[in-house]
């Protein structure tokens, strides 16, 4: 079912379609060494292999998994007696260490291979900066559902093409919802289901109620490999916002189990701390970084007892989103009204022509007033009054609600 060039690859039209930069580049064939950055199954690996059949270049794949800097080299070694440059394609290159990574860096640098690196996660944090900087990195968005429903009908045609049965596919939703977006569990998900009804029928019939009966009765089928991902870290975040310990901690242990990388979910909790947390323990967001840092140093599997604790305090927390949707609020007004001008009393007046044409003018220095405190328009005229932060109902923030009643009195409304 794996497209075998670019014209059968589904998605990723700002990248592969007619006239898109990263398809200029293949037929071209002036491939660069790239990091393809997406969420799992919008076809990275398929994109690695169509890139290297079309560029008709020796192909090479190692899984950050379960291979080092041995594996790196012996790859190395082979491609400096290559005709042209082979393409390496690293899965997963996110859990590579520092090491590792730095074991590419010279090949890539003269061009003795091409890297093509897949991650889920953000490579400004995980790739190291020298090779990030040798490398271009390419966004691939979450597949749409008219890409999902395009998807079901190729495989579809394919395994009429090699069964000589006869599918009807009478409904998808059980499907589509099954897969999240991820078209390796799409049609995972519609091979079990195939492969189930096939024996006993020329003609099957596929429906909602009938995916559901069958893919749950073989969950494990297609998802040995850890597809799950991200259906657990949702119910581990889920588990803490909901304030349950005991959840929460068993949610971890899925993860530890599965060999999930401790550094995701560190960083998942560091991002807890401020969104579901945020101001009503400020200690939330220390801690987590602590925790995050710990486990950089120490590993595991000690860092598991690390993880608990901190995955426990942040469950135990008081919780509250308003910084986040704060900045949420702040950057839509910021996006419906531009660009607006800073108030001149606000801006710098570091020449004294900016300072006679009003810079600096009737800003009131907050130390040199009673409280520390002075009554001035610090947002733009357009949005004055505006109210992005409005506190959460907690001991902590209800202080800071009233610190800002005392001191705006009816401006902001709090």
């Amino acid at each position: 079912m794996r497209p075998q060039n670019l014209d059968e690859y589904i998605g990723q039209e700002h990248l592969v379609g007619e006239g898109a930069v990263l398809r200029r580049s293949i037929e071209a064939g002036n491939i660069p060494s790239m990091i393809l950055w997406g969420p799992p199954g919008v076809g990275k690996t398929t994109l690695a292999l169509i890139i290297a059949n079309s560029v008709n270049r020796e192909f090479f794949t190692l899984s950050a998994t379960d291979s080092g800097v041995k594996d790196v080299r012996a790859v190395i070694e082979r491609a400096s007696t290559a005709f042209q440059p082979p393409i390496l394609f690293i899965d997963e290159i996110h859990r590579f260490n520092k090491s590792q990574q730095d074991s590419l860096l010279s090949a890539v640098e003269k061009g003795l291979i091409i890297l093509i690196g897949a991650t889920t996660e953000n490579p400004s944090f995980e790739v190291i900066s020298p090779l990030l900087s040798r490398c271009q990195v390419f966004i691939l968005k979450s597949l749409t559902e008219e890409n999902l429903l395009l998807l079901l009908e190729n495989a579809k045609q394919k395994l009429e093409q090699h069964s000589g049965k006869t599918i009807e596919l009478t409904e998808t939703e059980a499907l589509l919802r099954i897969s999240g977006g991820d078209a390796r569990k799409l049609l995972n998900a519609f091979n079990i289901v195939f492969d189930f009804l096939k024996e006993n029928n020329d003609i099957i019939k596929i429906n909602n109620e009938l995916v559901l009966e069958i893919v749950q009765q073989n969950l494990v089928m297609y998802d040995k490999s850890g597809e799950m991902h991200y259906d657990i870290i949702s119910a581990f975040i889920k588990s803490m916002r909901g304030s349950d310990p005991n959840a929460a901690v068993y949610w971890l242990a899925r993860m530890i189990e599965a060999g999930e990388d401790p550094k995701f979910i560190a960083r998942r909790m560091l991002i807890f701390a401020s969104e579901d947390i945020g101001n009503a323990n400020p200690n939330a967001l220390l801690i987590a970084n602590e925790c995050f840092q710990a486990i950089n140093v120490i590993g595991m599997p000690e860092g598991r007892i690390i993880l608990s604790q901190t995955a426990i305090f942040l469950a135990c927390s008081t919780k509250s989103n308003s910084a986040y949707l704060a900045i949420d609020e702040a950057i839509a007004i910021v996006r419906k009204t531009g660009n607006l001008p800073v108030p001149l009393h606000l801006r710098n007046a570091p020449t004294k022509f900016m300072k006679n044409i009003g810079y600096g003018k009737d800003y009131k220095y907050a130390h040199n007033y009673d409280d520390n405190f002075a009554e001035l328009e610090f947002l733009p005229e357009e949005i004055s009054n505006t109210k992005f932060y409005n506190p959460g109902k907690n001991s902590r923030e209800e202080d800071q609600r009233r610190f800002l009643k005392q001191r705006w009195k009816d401006k902001y409304d709090y």
